[in-house]
């Protein structure tokens, strides 16, 4: 895979750049071994970490109603549960860019994972709510920084396949999504039917997430593009300057301030609004389906459908969208499918469940074309960094309200009517604003006046 990606040469939007020394020296006779063995190490730890960054709700998703039942849950506890991912998103997230400068990206991945693996392992024997909600909130938290980096190690490592690298995490992140909801409940009956082994398992693959980063760990061998003066040069045009280089990224970066940006709030928007949908589907759809007459089985395998849709899209849109000089287009037709999906859930949730799964499978898409967007919406590390850390912390503090919303309409009301009308509307913005974030414009242009 790092063979065929390394041929490629993507348009990212951005000016000439210089490859990472690790990236550099890879070509070079006498050193392409080790340096090749780094980065797909650097790949696999990539895709590992993406594997991880969704089961820890999805495998919620699909026992909800037997947690709810085994912590005695109400409707609207259920529905905080359902956005605490976004809050610690929001909250944790925020941090990653300064751990980075501190630790070193690749450590502050392979805290992430440790973490996830942590909290996932811990909140279902932790006793109560309160205690399965700490540790949600510990996985969560590495979650949030993993989710924050992934898009700036691409631009540090790979700066040229920004397209390319994103694809391939996002597909990855589909995929352990899709994985977590289709099996699960299968799982769970496997073992016993113990709802806390089939939400403690998923924990082994955090674990596995670990290893590839150790290395980096030790000799930060990737050098944070979290605000770090070496990830400057990827805007500089001599590699003959390092130096001059990292005085530029020194003087440059502070000076950045997205809350100036348009671009940077559009993208944070757009960002908060997809998340609002997708935690809503990860959180609700499956129990949509069971309210509608389908057994949990199927409807498990249903969101599995909606979240696997992901895999080959989430590979293909960012490719597309880097080739693009306006990624608006993708944006509205994304948005027509979750519109067309939400109609169908209302009017036949059970008679065209399928459907509905495929076409709400396309339009979750809208997170990897909002990191590709990241990645072209910034010319530099820091700027990415910076970028990334806005729009998504922003983002997800936007979407807290959604999932907790939904399950309030759900208790009250009695029905479905009201929380899928409130999914439809809010999908109208979100193909607004992604429109205005599609415009080929960069952060630093708008946020250093």
């Amino acid at each position: 895979m790092m063979d065929l990606m390394a041929s490629e040469e993507t348009r990212t939007m951005t000016p000439p750049t210089v490859r990472s020394p690790a990236a550099h020296d890879a070509g070079k006779p006498g050193g392409a071994s080790p340096r090749a063995w780094t980065m797909r190490l650097l790949v696999l730890g990539i895709v590992l970490s993406a594997l991880n960054l969704r089961p820890a709700i999805t495998s919620l998703g699909a026992l909800l109603e037997e947690v709810r039942d085994g912590l005695g849950m109400s409707g609207s506890v259920a529905g905080l549960l359902t956005s605490v991912p976004p809050l610690c998103f929001a909250v944790f997230g925020v941090m990653a860019p300064r751990l980075a400068r501190r630790f070193g990206a690749g450590a502050v991945v392979c805290a992430g994972m440790a973490a996830i693996a942590t909290g996932l392992l811990v909140r279902p024997y932790a006793g109560g709510t309160a205690g399965f909600l700490a540790g949600s909130a510990l996985a969560l938290m590495g979650i949030a920084v993993s989710n924050v980096l992934m898009p700036v190690i691409v631009k540090h490592w790979f700066p040229d396949r920004v397209g390319s690298m994103t694809g391939l995490y996002s597909m990855a992140l589909a995929l352990g999504t899709a994985l977590a909801a289709a099996v699960t409940v299968p799982l769970t009956d496997t073992l016993g039917g113990s709802w806390q082994t089939g939400l403690a398992l998923w924990a082994g693959l955090a674990v596995a997430a670990v290893l590839p980063w150790l290395p980096f760990v030790r000799g930060r061998a990737t050098p944070p593009g979290a605000g770090e003066e070496a990830a400057g040069a990827t805007q500089t045009r001599s590699p003959a300057s390092p130096s001059a280089s990292a005085e530029h990224a020194r003087v440059e970066a502070p000076r950045l301030r997205m809350a100036r940006s348009r671009t940077a709030w559009a993208l944070a928007v757009f960002f908060g609004l997809q998340a609002t949908a997708a935690y809503i589907t990860m959180g609700w759809m499956a129990q949509i389906f069971r309210d509608a007459g389908v057994s949990a089985g199927t409807a498990g395998l249903l969101l599995a459908v909606t979240m696997v849709m992901g895999v080959p899209l989430a590979f293909v849109i960012p490719r597309l969208a880097t080739r693009l000089p306006h990624q608006g287009p993708i944006v509205l037709a994304l948005g027509v499918c979750g519109l067309a999906g939400y109609a169908g859930l209302y009017l036949a949730p059970a008679a065209g469940a399928w459907a509905w799964a495929v076409l709400l499978g396309v339009a979750n898409c809208a997170f990897p074309l909002a990191l590709t967007m990241v990645g072209m919406r910034a010319r530099t590390g820091p700027g990415v960094a910076r970028l990334s850390a806005f729009a998504q912390s922003t983002g997800y503090l936007i979407s807290i309200p959604g999932p907790l919303l939904v399950g309030v309409l759900y208790q009250h009301s009695g029905g479905w009517g009201l929380p899928i009308a409130l999914m439809s509307a809010l999908m109208v913005p979100q193909m607004v604003v992604g429109f205005l974030a599609g415009r080929d414009r960069t952060v630093e242009d708008e946020a250093a006046r």
